[in-house]
């Protein structure tokens, strides 16, 4: 069978940031949607023009710095939202606007548009964007959950007004594979003009079926999937890139389909994303997950050891995961650390090598070996410290067998370095005080965890912090061999985070409720 092309649209850095927490620099866009176009990414949905005057500038930059991928941003339908994004990603070579409005029952009463009034409404709204762009993309959002003859109408509308793609978002996670089949086989069949665009499918994993629903759909005839890395997103997340593109290659036999992603880049990728989202991955999770091809059953062991294949039914390196951990030490030099780094994906200037090499040091130094995972977690401090208002300079803690404990902080705030000392119930408690007593806040503690990065008494910590304050939600990681100072790190990351949150100016009143509640 002649395999079809299946286009990627990764929309980590719009639908995945709007993941309660997954806060990203302008910074941090721009070096994950450089790894996107690397590895072959279609599509980059880079964010929602209008939602701020931040995301309008990392559209824009992520638009002049793409090579190969088409850029897309996102508005809603009408005129200035249109406009927004057109005037961010007219600068990429090429470009897209991505308009939708929601054409389910609950979602029509939302716009107080009669049928008839959004029908008009679409065909003003893609023909103003097609007049802009050629490259025009619509959704009817919460497409399964709209009637399948409106469906069809309002399809036929956007078609006729010029677009080139149609998604169809499954906004809420709601279907399943054999309706997601259904329903794209339905309008393919009966919209006019249907053979002449490309059908997407936009899938929410809710009930844990988006990975199935996005293949069903490409089955039925859909040949663009939108995805994120990780899985990132609202609620239970988005479709799994990692997850459809594999599922593709390793079962070509029965999905005889191909897409130009360099599977060799995933796993780089999903660290990435995992390290600026503060979403860390699940252990088990299906292709990047740190269990993905771990083997503890004696059965299992013998066999994988004997023939890979009996157990494994991809290769780790297939998707850029080294079949070898070499271990640095105190004792390695620049180079080895540098040839390391560039076969996890960081290539360094001379300067950048010199800053984490003095990292290094400091962390051999206090561990016998350095693996791979440490490494990471080296560049994930070294990406955020340049860049933080708030920073970790001092930090020594007072413990006994009775409380209360007790914290020494120095931060760096704004570039001027405050002391105070506080206590606290336990030493994160009385560290967390400290930085409270230093940079007064009302943000409320969410989450707390800890996770060693790799096995040892020796071991760093990786602590990931969760805070809320009116309504903004922001996740801070950090790792040090000192879980304390680790704490301390993720909670100041954390603030950070907050502070990038805050700055984002809303220009309508409507916009937040907007990038919390879509999924076209």
């Amino acid at each position: 069978m002649t395999k079809d092309r299946v286009l990627i649209f990764d929309t980590t850095l719009r639908d995945g940031e709007q993941s309660p927490g997954a806060t990203m620099s302008h910074a941090e866009k721009l070096q994950i949607a450089e790894l996107l176009d690397e590895m072959g990414v279609d599509i980059i949905e880079a964010g929602f023009p209008i939602a701020s005057e931040g995301d309008f500038e990392a559209v824009r930059d992520i638009a002049k710095l793409a090579r190969s991928s088409v850029i897309c941003g996102l508005a809603r339908a009408n005129f200035r939202d249109i406009d927004r994004a057109w005037e961010a990603v007219s600068h990429a070579k090429r470009p897209r606007i991505h308009t939708f409005i929601g054409t389910s029952p609950s979602h029509r009463d939302i716009t107080r548009l009669d049928r008839s009034g959004m029908v008009e409404r679409i065909h003003e709204t893609v023909t103003h964007a097609r007049n802009l762009c050629d490259n025009v993309q619509w959704s009817p959002m919460d497409a399964t959950r709209t009637e399948r003859d409106y469906l069809c109408r309002v399809v036929e509308t956007a078609i006729k007004a010029g677009a080139t793609t149609i998604n169809i978002p499954d906004t809420v996670g709601y279907t399943a594979p054999r309706e997601s089949a259904e329903l794209i086989a339905m309008l393919r069949e009966r919209v006019p003009g249907a053979d002449d665009i490309v059908f997407a499918t936009h899938c929410h994993n809710d009930l844990g079926m988006a990975t199935a629903n996005s293949l069903a759909a490409v089955e039925a005839g859909a040949r663009q999937i939108e995805c994120t890395i990780n899985g990132l997103g609202e609620r239970a997340g988005n479709t799994a890139l990692e997850e459809v593109v594999m599922a593709m290659r390793v079962r070509g036999d029965i999905m005889p389909y191909e897409t130009g992603i360099d599977t060799t880049r995933i796993m780089q990728a999903s660290r990435l994303v995992a390290t600026v989202s503060g979403f860390p991955v699940q252990f088990n999770k299906a292709i990047v997950g740190k269990n993905a091809f771990a083997h503890e059953s004696g059965i299992h062991q013998d066999g994988v050891l004997k023939n890979a294949e009996t157990f494994e039914i991809m290769r780790p390196e297939d998707i850029g995961l080294n079949a070898t951990n070499i271990v640095l030490g105190k004792h390695s030099g620049r180079a080895a650390l540098r040839s390391k780094l560039k076969e996890l994906g960081f290539d360094l200037a001379d300067n950048q090598l010199g800053d984490v090499f003095v990292r290094f040091k400091a962390l051999a130094d206090r561990k016998k070996e350095v693996y791979d995972d440490d490494l990471f977690a080296l560049m994930r401090d070294q990406a955020t410290d340049a860049s933080d208002r708030i920073q970790v300079k001092f930090l020594r803690v007072i413990c006994g067998t009775e409380a209360p404990q007790s914290a020494d902080l120095i931060l760096s705030i704004d570039g001027q370095e405050h002391r105070t000392t506080a206590q606290g119930d336990g030493p994160v408690d009385a560290t967390f005080n400290a930085v409270k007593a230093l940079f007064p806040h009302e943000a409320r503690l969410q989450l707390y965890q800890v996770h060693a990065v790799t096995e040892g008494t020796d071991a760093q910590a990786t602590v990931t912090v969760r805070m809320e304050e009116a309504g903004r939600i922001a996740t801070g990681q950090a790792a040090d061999t000192d879980t304390v100072v680790a704490s301390a790190k993720a909670y100041v990351d954390a603030l950070n985070r907050l502070l990038i949150r805050r700055e984002k100016s809303d220009p309508d009143a409507d916009v937040k409720q907007v990038r919390y509640t879509t999924a076209s």
